[in-house]
């Protein structure tokens, strides 16, 4: 009985833990409307940055386009991977 009051006050509180990890996810990004194409989301600034800054080294041959394309797609994944990571736990402290 305790458990279901405790549960009750988490939600007249306020948002739960994964509503606040969306608003969260949603400010982190921005999208831009493209004609023909639509609404496309870009990534944060950081992250464009680090995808110029080796595109800039690609195209002046600094590093060989292949590495390049590994460091992005890996770079990528691992953004992607943190995102999940993130929101399962935030998922597992919601049901403690």
């Amino acid at each position: 009985m305790a458990e279901s009051s405790t549960a009750a006050s988490r939600k007249a509180e306020g948002p739960s833990q994964r509503e606040a990890v969306q608003k969260v996810r949603e400010a982190q990004t921005f999208a831009v409307e493209l004609p023909l194409i639509g609404r496309v989301r870009l990534p944060r600034p950081e992250q464009l940055a680090f995808y110029g800054a080796l595109g800039v080294l690609a195209a002046v041959e600094i590093i060989e386009w292949p590495v390049a394309l590994v460091l992005a797609t890996g770079h990528l994944l691992l953004q992607d991977e943190h995102s999940r990571v993130a929101q399962e736990l935030g998922e597992a402290l919601e049901e403690a």
